[in-house]
């Protein structure tokens, strides 16, 4: 039964303790769907409230909402009551999972607090911005309308704001509902156990059966992940925003467990500065709530481009670099085929502290391809010398038997294997603690 709190406020806002999923959670939620009532300052106050409860209960908040923004026949208050809202909300950041959904307007301070939550899911009536039409055809004279401007297509291929697509508000709360499954309530819990017919020992031969014959052939990897994990359910998360990088939940042998992929489908899988935000946010979200880490590798490298240097990709790489150096979940990564350079690095390899490094015999583990290596170290040579040294370099380096010899990976297993072997060592370290750091916080490469 719903624990109605701050009941009597006035405001287009109400909120309540209420279940979602058999979960208990706090429900912040917007009373006029169509999105005609601003926010004042009652009503940032409610939202404060709100966050403040659901940091003290422990228990996950979510946040319904539709609104154009502050009330601008109040002022300054109506302002100052959504900053109240927002630092409260900040403050559950890592503690509680913060999950909201749009379903109507969130036009500017609303909108920022979309930012602020771990999930957004956005129904089709929904639209996000900080400035509106009105504002960028002023500022720009280009004429745009709400839904090119801030619609639900935008945000989740564009933005990567909104983590799912739904039709409406109810269809939102089903997806919350499946999503509370896979995550505990709070920082200090562990997700949940599913109970699990699929047998954790289960052989998956038809995992390496997806790779394409020719190392350059593209395929996607997706396949292989719903061969490994339970019954083939993935959750994927902001799937059209960043695609050469898949960010799931998923359960293996009944663990929740959080999943990164490189997509050889999507500009060959390399990292990009979107790819590398979205996994940066995923690796940092799944550490926070104690989900392990199941990383799958196959990329050729960081993608090439004046452009993206330009716009920061040594920053925003350093994130991805970032978000698993620091995480203390347990870590298991397998790489399938290529692995190359930076790229090798900051996709969970051993040297950044994963707990367990595994690979395919098809895994190609080296600073760079062949081709590249060649070009660098013989550029002189004639065509056909260079194309015998290409060959050398393949069959004597483009292996993961070298970088296991130097401690590099763990194990090299068959891809029969890889459900079993991830299973077991999800359960070795379900027991993993490690010591966190005395400091204010660190200070992430924005």
């Amino acid at each position: 039964m719903a624990l109605p709190l701050r009941a009597r406020t006035p405001g287009t806002i109400s909120i309540r303790v209420d279940e979602l999923g058999g979960r208990s959670v706090v429900i912040v939620e917007s009373t006029d769907p169509a999105g005609r009532g601003a926010l004042t300052p009652a009503d940032g106050d409610d939202i404060a409230a709100a966050a403040r409860a659901a940091r003290e209960a422990r228990v996950p908040l979510v946040m319904v909402l539709a609104s154009p923004g502050a009330d601008v026949h109040l002022g300054i208050g109506a302002v100052a009551g959504w900053g109240r809202a927002a630092r409260e909300i900040v403050a559950c950041s890592g503690i509680v999972p913060i999950l909201a959904v749009a379903i109507g307007p969130a036009v500017s301070g609303p909108a920022l607090l979309l930012g602020l939550a771990d999930i957004v899911v956005m129904t089709d009536d929904a639209y996000a911005f900080v400035s509106g039409p009105a504002m960028v055809q002023r500022f720009t004279g280009v004429p745009v309308s709400t839904r090119t401007l801030g619609g639900p297509a935008v945000h989740a291929r564009s933005s990567g704001v909104a983590s799912i697509l739904v039709d409406d508000r109810d269809a939102a709360l089903a997806v919350l509902a499946e999503l509370l499954a896979l995550l505990p309530s709070h920082t200090d819990e562990l997700p949940p156990r599913w109970p699990c017919a699929d047998p954790a020992d289960r052989l998956t031969p038809e995992a390496g059966a997806v790779l394409p014959e020719s190392a350059t052939g593209s395929y996607d990897v997706r396949d292989i992940l719903r061969i490994v994990v339970d019954d083939g359910d993935l959750l994927e998360l902001r799937a059209p925003w960043a695609p050469n990088l898949v960010t799931a939940l998923a359960t293996i042998a009944g663990r929740p467990v959080g999943v990164v992929a490189n997509q050889p489908q999507s500009i060959a899988g390399t990292l990009d500065i979107p790819g590398s935000q979205k996994g940066a946010r995923f690796v940092a979200f799944c550490d926070a709530f104690n989900l392990p880490l199941v990383t799958f590798v196959d990329t050729p490298g960081f993608h090439p481009g004046k452009d993206l240097e330009w716009r920061g990709m040594i920053r925003h790489g350093a994130q991805l670099a970032f978000a698993y150096a620091r995480a203390t979940v347990p870590r298991v990564c397998v790489t399938l085929r290529k692995s190359y350079g930076g790229a090798y690095i900051v996709m969970d390899s051993k040297h950044m502290g994963n707990d367990l490094m595994l690979a395919w015999p098809s895994a190609e583990i080296a600073v760079m391809g062949a081709r590249g290596a060649v070009e660098i170290l013989h550029r002189r040579e004639p065509p056909e010398r260079r194309a015998a040294l290409e060959a050398a370099y393949e069959q004597r380096l483009l292996n993961p038997y070298v970088a296991a010899s130097r401690g590099s990976v763990d194990a090299v297993i068959d891809p029969a294997e890889t459900r079993r072997e991830i299973a077991r060592a999800l359960e070795v370290l379900e027991t993993k603690r490690e010591p966190l750091v005395g400091r204010r916080h660190d200070n992430t490469p924005l």
